[in-house]
């Protein structure tokens, strides 16, 4: 049935009959608002009997799919979180729209912890709010949230004139921190105010994050094949409610009977050399960390030779001032496809014109002193002239989905118009 996400109460109620019998009770499928929806019996009759939740994605660079969780996985995923938490049971803080799965695992975990969750009022996160609403938390009680990077950054910035925002951050036992790939050294700047931060790594296939610093969390399940990143384990989901062809392409079946979920995502299996920082004591550890490098379709050719784009904005990203950068394809008539770099306009952007081309050459020099530090990133980071960003797009602000990460297809969309006009 649909449920308002706004209406926490009545989220909790549902979910917490979904989530605790693995049949009989009706799938929840959070909608944005907080007025009761009307129902969808069409939609209904599609999900399987086991489903517990159904999560409609965001959608930031394909169109949306509507996920089938059951209730064993979305308990699979709270019980390793708390065994990562060491066996914490605690009281939630939910900063989150409950429409994405990372908001509604924490009412998930709170409802199994057996902990009312503390709601952060919706429709736009402030560092005012944030503080105020882990003043009414228990004190007997550990204190746990999720955010995304922006959140976190947004806090992390306001510590720096607040001391209340800093003591905020430092309360809580531990923050989960997915989404998107955080900026470079925002977690570290966190972790000096005293904040507890894990960076995690997920989807709503994978009923939330599954990777947690690097490390699967207990029975999760990690492999690279051809590069793509795979995840197998009791979290996955069932599937994608009403559309057997996508679910059978993104699920797949090893002749063992193991069960992986292909991602999409490119990414690494390094030796694990150095502990992190934040992990905490007698957390489940992998002989080797995951690292993501960016995804299977951000693979450009130009020139003839491959480039990822998400290790360009991996380099990017490392320019002060670009931390939150996105970096897309741009259609180039000798070269291919090039990349180009949108970014908020910040003050080491500043000077930066609305749209900023260069040469098209690999070669060729960038007419703009922010466009020669970005080239300067990316061959540093060991990149192909061809990785060199070739255009600027400064925007007075960058457009954000409801779950706060960037709204690729719009920024793709106003790519594709600077480039032809």
């Amino acid at each position: 049935m649909r449920v308002a996400a706004g209406d926490t109460a009545a989220m909790l109620a549902q979910l917490r009959e979904a989530v605790l019998f693995d049949e009989g009770a009706l799938a929840v499928l959070p909608v944005p608002g907080d007025t009761e929806p009307a129902a969808d019996d069409l939609v209904a009759g599609f999900v399987p009997a086991e489903v517990a939740l159904v999560v409609e994605t965001s959608g930031s660079t394909d169109a949306p799919k509507r996920v089938m969780l059951s209730g064993s996985a979305l308990r699979a995923s709270a019980h390793a979180t708390e065994q990562w938490f060491g066996g914490q049971r605690g009281q939630w803080l939910l900063a989150l729209p409950a429409t994405y799965i990372a908001g509604a695992q924490v009412l998930v975990r709170s409802i199994l912890a057996g902990t009312a969750p503390v709601v952060l009022p919706q429709g736009g996160f402030t560092p005012e709010a944030f503080v105020a609403a882990a003043r009414t938390l228990d004190p007997d009680h550990p204190w746990f949230t999720s955010l995304v990077p922006v959140q976190l950054a947004r806090l992390v910035e306001a510590a720096e004139h607040d001391r209340s925002v800093g003591t905020a951050l430092g309360s809580f036992d531990r923050i989960l921190l997915g989404g998107q790939a955080a900026p470079a050294g925002l977690v570290k700047r966190a972790r000096a105010l005293g904040a507890h931060v894990h960076r995690t790594y997920g989807s709503s296939e994978t009923a939330g994050g599954c990777v947690y610093d690097g490390h699967p969390l207990p029975r999760v399940g990690v492999r690279v094949v051809d590069g793509e990143v795979q995840l197998s384990g009791p979290t996955l989901a069932s599937g994608y409610l009403d559309d057997p062809e996508r679910t059978a392409a993104a699920f797949t079946v090893d002749a063992d009977g193991t069960r992986w979920y292909r991602t999409g995502d490119l990414g690494e299996l390094v030796p694990d050399v150095a502990a992190d920082a934040g992990t905490p004591a007698g957390a489940p550890r992998f002989p080797d960390l995951l690292r993501i490098t960016g995804r299977a379709d951000d693979v450009i050719i130009s020139g003839g030779v491959k480039v990822a784009l998400g290790e360009v904005e991996r380099a990017v990203r490392s320019v002060a001032g670009f931390e939150a950068a996105v970096v897309l394809p741009v259609a180039d008539p000798e070269w291919g496809d090039r990349p180009a770099v949108v970014v908020e306009r910040t003050d080491a952007a500043a000077s930066a014109p609305p749209t900023e081309p260069v040469g098209t050459g690999t070669g060729a020099a960038p007419a703009h002193p922010a466009l020669a530090a970005l080239a300067a990133a990316t061959d540093a980071a060991g990149l192909p002239p061809a990785g060199r960003p070739v255009r600027l797009v400064a925007l007075d602000r960058m457009p954000l989905l409801a779950s706060g990460k960037p709204d690729r297809r719009a920024l793709a969309a106003l790519i594709g118009r600077e480039a032809t006009s």
